[in-house]
């Protein structure tokens, strides 16, 4: 063993001198340039770019425990807040500036995803699965702020672009594991290696918990890793990925329920299942000295598999008990056309399931162009991009009952109505510029646009009437622009400004469900489609930027103030259907304007030896003022009565989106071997989803404060712990309206809130060579 360690040792050594320049990994003290394309091969000063970038490093990961990218970036990025609404730590809502990337069907994604310049926000429904790449296999991430068009569709509200390990940026081995509150426990293998011209790296993670609340147990095993090579004028990297996901979280529960019991559910199961298969081939090639070929092809394939556990809308029909009936009086048929007999295990209870298997493939290409033109420093970016999706959707309601805690027998009878077996294909292209020119050292002017052409075709397996059939055919297509300038007044003062214009397709999901004639359940019995229109977002942005270091003497101190705005056309929401009487029932609706602007200021500060010479200290803290409203009207269904509609009117607040949302973390290191730290975020209130019209009282905002340390026992080998919520506040950090006195009697306040966790430690080791 001995002998082993020393090699891997000796090996570790050797491959820290092979890094290439492309391959450095991102270290927030220094950095200074950054991706301006999703393939990041192409790199621009930061100060040259007109909007305030945000970028994450794989220490920064490490250091702050974080149990998944998502995590980190509710914690410590501005502008971010998380819903909770599944409840489970693998699958949160990320709001940033008012703009969702989700892993819930239904919800209007506004953010694009990238994992080393591929796409990946889902064909179906643009939704976003954080469960996928293990936090381990993590090099890099930025998030880039307002609709910048050149990454593509669903950049309304900013883009996110991760970049993974490599054997050439991580060039060692490390094993991890932790363990504490509610069973959880993770244990993690990573491994990086190089030779100057070859390397590799390996991720293989296995996540589990049996959840804080009832029923809700997770387990995830994940598996990431490159085969690279490097020469002197290009480079390859075969990247491969998957996992097997099995997760619970069984969402909001009535507020009453919730009162006496923090851990209890409504309903159950509420489970996700996600299987992924992700393969890349990336490569670059310098033509000049000053010329950048680079590209990729993918192929990807993701597997859902839900089941929700629900109440139900069936019972005995008044004209004749001994069939059942649908919420209208109508019969209820089975999928082989008989009418469905009212009995206990068909009443009272549903199971709702949906099977969607998606395979993507495409690539990018693209040429970087760092010439000079008329004499003036100039970077140039030209590139198209190509994706295929197909998606195979199906989804069946189960009739059943309700045992004792609220869990769902199974009937084995199927709704016909609710049955929907739905083939979709998409494809994608995108052409893309981006130049920045130097009219002096100090002024920099940026344009960029992207044009984007989308064809939708859906084909309904089910449904053959012609009325009611899902077939469909859509195109949508634009060119979006953006122009932006930076102006460097002295060494340590940026000023920055620019609009951007970026546009969202309607999903297969969306155009499949919006009839408002014939609302359907989310997101399990879709109708025929009339056609929506594409979103358009549109940004203002500006502030100032820069750093205060020479005032600090030693250390450093990053400042930055800005202010956005940023106007969505033909915004796309879920309008619940007041006809239908049912608050899990509506359709998809364009509905013209709104808008979310607002402030945002942050200082990050490090201050090595600030009481004596064994103590460094880092301070961060960021506010967002957000203000984000309709602009136009429109009619919803009454949360507090189902039956009646009322209006939303201009200026109505959106819900699930707070006005106020503050961070702060200070921490201190001390002798370079003991690591202390404490975050702090307040997330301000916000109105209940169903609540479009601001009927009624918010949901209140709350403080969150987490501890963590380390301790380096040696150069190799650490321990640490974190303690979250060390106040133990009790917190909702999402609400919706529902219903639940057919179930629980006397529960009448329609108010379903999503509990935050309790206070919890964890404890871990981590080996490093």
């Amino acid at each position: 063993m001995k002998k082993l360690t020393c090699t891997l040792l000796g090996l570790s050594l050797t491959a820290a001198g092979a890094v290439s320049a492309k391959d450095k990994p991102l270290d927030l003290g220094i950095i200074d340039v950054v991706g301006v394309t999703p393939l990041q091969s192409s790199q621009v000063a930061a100060s040259k770019i007109p909007a305030n970038i945000q970028t994450v490093s794989s220490e920064q990961l490490e250091k702050a425990q974080s149990i998944t990218l998502a995590d980190y970036i509710n914690r410590y990025l501005g502008s971010v807040h998380v819903n909770e609404a599944q409840n489970n730590p693998l699958q949160p809502d990320i709001s940033y500036r008012g703009f969702v990337a989700s892993p819930l069907l239904g919800l209007p994604q506004g953010l694009s995803t990238y994992v080393n310049g591929v796409r990946f926000n889902e064909p179906f429904g643009d939704t976003v699965n954080w469960d996928l790449i293990p936090a381990g296999a993590i090099d890099s991430m930025a998030l880039y702020p307002g609709s910048n068009p050149v990454y593509g569709l669903n950049s309304l509200g900013g883009a996110i672009s991760i970049k993974t390990k490599t054997g050439f940026s991580a060039p060692k081995h490390e094993i991890e594991a932790y363990g504490g509150s509610w069973g959880r426990h993770s244990e993690e293998l990573s491994s990086g290696w190089n030779n100057g011209t070859w390397g590799y790296f390996l991720d293989l993670h296995h996540f589990e918990e049996d959840g804080w609340r009832d029923f809700s147990p997770t387990k995830a095993d994940q598996a990431f890793g490159t085969l690279s090579w490097r020469g002197d004028k290009g480079s390859l990297d075969l990247t491969l990925g998957g996992n097997d996901n099995n997760m619970r979280g069984n969402g909001a529960a009535p507020i009453q329920l919730q009162q006496q019991d923090r851990a209890a559910v409504f309903t159950h199961p509420d489970q996700t299942v996600t299987r992924m298969f992700f393969s890349e081939l990336a490569g670059s090639y310098d033509l000049a000295d000053d010329i950048e070929v680079s590209g990729n092809a993918y192929f990807r394939q993701n597997r859902i598999r839900t089941f929700n556990g629900d109440n139900s809308n069936y019972g005995a029909c008044d004209a004749d008990p001994t069939l059942l009936c649908d919420h209208g009086g109508a019969v209820v048929e089975d999928i082989s056309g008989n009418q469905v007999l009212a009995a206990d295990a068909v009443e009272g209870a549903t199971n709702n399931t949906s099977q969607t298997n998606m395979r993507s493939r495409g690539g990018t290409l693209q040429t970087a162009f760092a010439q000079d033109l008329f004499k003036h420093k100039n970077n140039l970016t030209v590139g198209t991009s190509y994706d295929y999706a197909e998606v195979h959707f199906g989804s069946d309601t189960e009739l059943g009952s309700l045992t004792n805690t609220r869990g769902t027998t199974q009937s084995g009878v199927l709704v016909d109505e609710s049955r929907v077996r739905l083939h979709t294909n998409t494809s994608t292209v995108g052409v893309f510029l981006t130049d920045s020119f130097s009219i002096t050292d100090d002024l920099t002017a940026t344009i960029a646009g992207r044009y984007n052409y989308s064809h939708i075709n859906m084909e309904d397996k089910y449904i053959k009437d012609p009325l009611k059939t899902l077939d469909g055919s859509h195109t949508f297509d634009r060119l979006n622009p953006s122009a932006g300038l930076t102006y460097q007044i002295r060494d340590n003062l940026n000023v920055y400004g620019s609009y951007s214009e970026s546009a969202r397709a309607p999903t297969p999901m969306e155009l499949s469900c919006a009839d408002p004639t014939a609302p359907c359940k989310l997101p399990n019995s879709f109708v025929a489609d009339p056609p929506l229109e594409q979103v358009v977002a549109k940004t203002w942005e500006g502030g100032f930027r820069g750093d205060l270091d020479e005032l600090l003497g030693k250390g450093d101190l990053k400042w930055n103030l800005g202010y956005f705005n940023t106007i969505n056309h033909n915004d796309i929401i879920f309008r619940r259907d007041a006809a239908s009487g049912l608050i899990s029932q509506g359709y998809f609706s364009n509905v013209g304007k709104t808008r979310r602007y607002g402030i945002e200021a942050g200082t990050t500060v490090n201050y090595p030896q600030l009481f004596s010479g064994i103590d460094d200290w880092h301070f961060s803290t960021n506010y967002t003022y957000l203000n984000a409203r309709f602009l136009d009207g429109f009619d919803i269904q009454n949360p507090l009565d189902t039956t009646q509609a009322m209006a939303v009117t201009k200026g109505n607040r959106i819900p699930g989106i707070p006005e106020h949302i503050y961070k702060a973390n200070v921490s201190v290191d001390l002798w370079q071997r003991v690591s202390l730290g404490i975050d702090g975020i307040y997330s301000g209130n916000k109105y209940f989803r169903g609540d479009e019209a601001n009927s009624t009282a918010p949901l209140a905002g709350y403080w969150l404060f987490n501890a963590k340390a380390e301790y380096k026992v040696t150069k190799n080998f650490a321990v640490f712990g974190k303690v979250d919520n060390i106040f133990d506040k009790n917190y909702n950090s999402f609400g919706v309206y529902g219903q639940a006195n057919e179930i629980l009697p006397g529960f009448d306040d329609r108010r379903f809130v999503a509990p935050g966790a309790p206070r919890a430690g964890w404890i871990g080791v981590r080996l490093t060579m």
